[in-house]
């Protein structure tokens, strides 16, 4: 055991290094992925997106800021959970492996950005959905508060 560690960690490291990379990757082809990640003012945009789409919900159902004041923190919260269901969405359906990013032919750009529309727009609308039949929870709760108060 000592030997292992002594040429892992002592002078002959460097070959070991290049032996376990070599191995990794001829094994490449079915373990080493590339994964979709939306960052930035994208992950913004689609946080805004969701606190104004839950605000025009909640008002559907005359549910407004002025009345609940714990109402701001449930409302961005569920959009950041609503974005985050899309992000990992998204990278979950988008995992290329080395070989297919090697083998793309015709204009892979253009194919990955209407794949890529169809996975947001689709996991957008879940997002919604999913809020939207549960918001009625939510509704009955600040009745009972209020009627409470």
């Amino acid at each position: 055991m000592s030997a292992v560690w002594e040429e892992q960690s002592g002078g002959e490291g460097a070959t070991t290094a290049a032996a376990i990379a070599s191995q990794i990757l001829a094994r490449a082809d079915r373990d080493v992925t590339f994964v979709v990640q939306l960052l930035g003012e994208s992950q913004n945009l689609l946080v805004r997106h969701f606190i104004v789409f839950i605000e025009v919900e909640l008002a559907k159902r005359g549910i407004s800021y002025g009345a609940h004041p714990l109402l701001r923190p449930f409302v961005e919260t569920h959009a950041r959970e609503l974005s985050e269901f899309v992000l990992k969405g998204i990278g979950l359906r988008h995992q290329f492996g080395l070989q297919a990013i090697e083998t793309m032919a015709g204009d892979p750009a253009r194919l990955l950005r209407v794949d890529l529309w169809d996975s947001l727009q689709s996991h957008i609308n879940d997002a919604q959905h999913h809020f939207v039949s549960g918001v009625g929870g939510l509704q009955r709760i600040l009745t009972q508060i209020e009627a409470d108060a």
